[in-house]
């Protein structure tokens, strides 16, 4: 049945602790098989991924379970992730109603006495549905919904091997910094002593910052997420995001009597103050960035018959200010430090009186992230970086990466890791935008401990210690 996983070899087994194979592996094992589901949410055909393996009060952990059950939602088939309880005999009953309460999602004979020999966390384990709690193993039915477990089972054999092939000794390199910034974890403090402060629900326009992870927990406290301040209860608190609004945001929250908490970020807040003087002494002011973030709309509020967005070089060169000589330029913080320096340098080349920032724009983090992962990148066979896809600095960490000749990859998180990147990788690196939570990094890195022994180096460029205050309304 497991013949399609050509790449590992096939043993076979059978239930209980007796049958395990003659002598412990040396290597990750991937047990595959089919269970009692535990849960009337599972049907027959249902695969399982056991992201813990269970057995008398004893508990394996199954890292790479996440990678495999990843891999087996590509390829469209219906998979869960959840615990496996593995029985010396078939359980049914009450005993059986025990283990549904434990939290296990499915229940089979082989799975924890055969993972018990492989290296400690080295195991995955993979189960296709054959019986329900409506639907026993001793009840009419049960060879047709065999059947169909173990078409479901051969369907996963890609899978499979491609877990096989990702599997092996490796080492990771940390780029550090990474991860969160002095300005998102402010604002991602500001909602949460809001919520203290003043109780759910605040309401907060847009997202935060650009992570899925950050705002679905966020969400899960109380904080609820709008589009616009129209769709906020008049009265309310409101935060504002990270990247910042347009003055017209505020005027309206204002109309609407909104109490508003100001999340902006500090470094974005200067660049808006850098737009508001340039307008004012009359010039036009080239904004280096990407039109449709949300960083740059809110700064091209600021004074929208004065800002020219100018994406890169290319449009650097056509663009017309009606006095040449009055002009300016500003840049939006997470782009990548070579990517806006080469606009800026059209830029300076065609306007000769061209003013800019007293300091840089682009954000310490930014540029800290950024040559953290190329110092990675260098040494790597593959980087991964994680982050959300409407992340501009995470988008632009996987760029550059990419820029050293290595293939580089962003990630929303561990199960977005497509298993066949990493067969014959030795030497990964690892990083993750200003947005992402730290424990993603925790979490990716030991998803790949459960493909084979791991050795971890951090690669630090710099040390960060910079800390935002708060805006008084929460501090």
């Amino acid at each position: 049945m497991l013949r399609g996983a050509a790449t590992a070899p096939v043993v076979h087994t059978g239930r209980g602790p007796r049958r395990r194979y003659d002598a412990a592996a040396s290597g990750p094992v991937a047990v595959a098989g089919v269970a009692g589901a535990l849960t009337t949410e599972l049907r027959p055909g249902d695969l399982v991924v056991a992201g813990e393996i269970r057995r008398n009060g004893t508990e394996l952990p199954s890292p790479a379970a996440v990678l495999l059950h990843g891999e087996l939602l590509r390829l469209g088939l219906p998979a869960r992730l959840g615990p496996v309880y593995s029985a010396e005999h078939v359980v049914t009953g009450r005993a059986r109603a025990a283990l549904a309460e434990s939290g296990a999602l499915a229940v089979d004979t082989e799975t924890a006495f055969l993972a018990a020999d492989a290296p400690d966390g080295q195991a995955v384990a993979l189960r296709a549905i054959v019986d329900t709690p409506d639907a026993p193993l001793l009840s009419p039915g049960t060879l047709w919904r065999g059947v169909r477990a173990l078409r479901s089972l051969r369907a996963a054999a890609p899978a499979l091997d491609r877990w096989s092939a990702a599997t092996g000794e490796r080492e990771i390199l940390l780029a550090g910094p990474r991860s969160f910034c002095a300005g998102v974890e402010r604002a991602i403090e500001i909602v949460e002593q809001a919520l203290d402060r003043f109780g759910a629900p605040v309401y907060v326009r847009r997202q935060i910052v650009h992570n899925s992870h950050v705002v679905h927990e966020l969400a899960r406290r109380g904080a609820v997420f709008v589009e616009e301040l129209d769709h906020v209860p008049e009265g309310a608190v409101v935060v504002l995001a990270a990247h910042g609004v347009a003055p017209e945001v505020r005027r309206q929250a204002e109309r609407r009597r909104l109490r508003v908490v100001d999340g902006t970020c500090p470094l974005v807040s200067k660049v808006h103050a850098e737009v508001r003087a340039f307008a004012a002494a009359d010039k036009t002011v080239f904004l280096i960035g990407h039109a449709e973030h949300e960083e740059v709309v809110g700064t091209r509020g600021e004074a929208p018959e004065n800002v020219v967005v100018v994406a890169d070089p290319e449009e650097a060169t056509r663009v017309s200010p009606p006095d040449p000589d009055r002009v300016a330029y500003v840049t939006q913080t997470t782009l990548a430090v070579a990517e806006a320096e080469a606009t800026a340098a059209v830029l300076r080349q065609r306007f000769p009186a061209l003013s800019g920032p007293r300091k840089d724009d682009i954000c310490y983090a930014t540029t800290n992230r950024q040559q953290a992962v190329r110092a990675v990148a260098r040494e790597s066979d593959l980087v991964l970086v994680l982050g959300s896809r409407n992340s501009s600095n995470s988008l632009r960490l996987a760029e550059v990466a990419a820029a050293e000749g290595v293939a580089a990859y962003l990630v929303e998180d561990a199960g977005e890791i497509e298993l066949n990147w990493l067969a014959g990788t030795r030497r990964i690196g690892v990083t993750a935008g200003a947005s992402a939570p730290p424990h993603l990094v925790d979490d990716l890195v030991e998803a790949l401990s459960g493909l084979g022994a791991l050795r971890v180096r951090h690669t630090t460029v710099t040390e960060e210690s910079i800390r935002f205050n708060l805006p008084r309304e929460v501090s």
